[in-house]
């Protein structure tokens, strides 16, 4: 079946998609908020990022509504009141969140734009489900840690990064403050986890 998008489900569920992604990159921003007052800048960091890739999901989702520029849009939607005291919290709700997006959510507005004769919207939906999934666990690994007291904290020796300068520690703990620039420990993270970090970075 073939139908023109502006008379299309496709069309109201990339609305949908627009307004959770938007949604999505405010409460990260929230929540990083939250992050840097409980002196979390790491996690801050990491919500931050987040909230920047949902950005860009929500413009690849608006730049599919081309035809329909100029209207007005009318969906029904159901969107998470996401406010939590804790970063513990904030990291769960998002696993969940994210994780729902990869399954029922963007599969099931995948197979409708398929139907629809949108292959390569559909394919957008499959792409950045995929996406969602790796979001979701990568705050799930973050919960985890700090659930476990861990964040900071390794069972064995492993690189730890200073997200301020970049100052690279070996150890089973990230120092209480940077030997560099003096930031407090919150700043550290896992090697594997900092951006453009890994084997690379220490010449391996």
């Amino acid at each position: 079946m073939s139908v023109e998008l502006t008379n299309s489900e496709t069309l109201k569920n990339l609305m949908r998609a627009f307004a959770g992604e938007s949604q999505a990159r405010n409460r990260y921003t929230f929540a990083a908020s939250l992050c840097r007052q409980q002196r979390l800048p790491v996690l801050e960091a990491v919500f931050q990022f987040t909230a920047d890739q949902e950005k860009a999901h929500a413009e690849i989702f608006y730049n599919h509504m081309k035809p329909a520029a100029g209207r007005t849009v009318s969906v029904d939607g159901g969107y998470p009141v996401d406010l939590a005291a804790s970063a513990l919290q904030l990291l769960r709700r998002a696993q969940h969140n994210e994780y729902e997006e990869f399954d029922p959510v963007y599969p099931a507005f995948a197979e409708a734009a398929r139907s629809e004769g949108f292959p390569e919207i559909a394919a957008s939906f499959q792409r950045i489900a995929v996406i969602e999934q790796t979001h979701g666990n990568r705050f799930g690994y973050l919960a985890d840690l700090l659930e476990q007291e861990k964040l900071f904290v390794s069972d064995t020796a492993c690189g730890w990064m200073c997200l301020n300068c970049g100052h690279i520690h070996q150890g089973t703990e990230a120092p209480k403050l940077c030997p560099v620039c003096q930031h407090e420990q919150g700043f550290f993270i896992r090697l594997e986890l900092a951006p453009w970090g890994g084997a690379a970075v220490l010449g391996r």
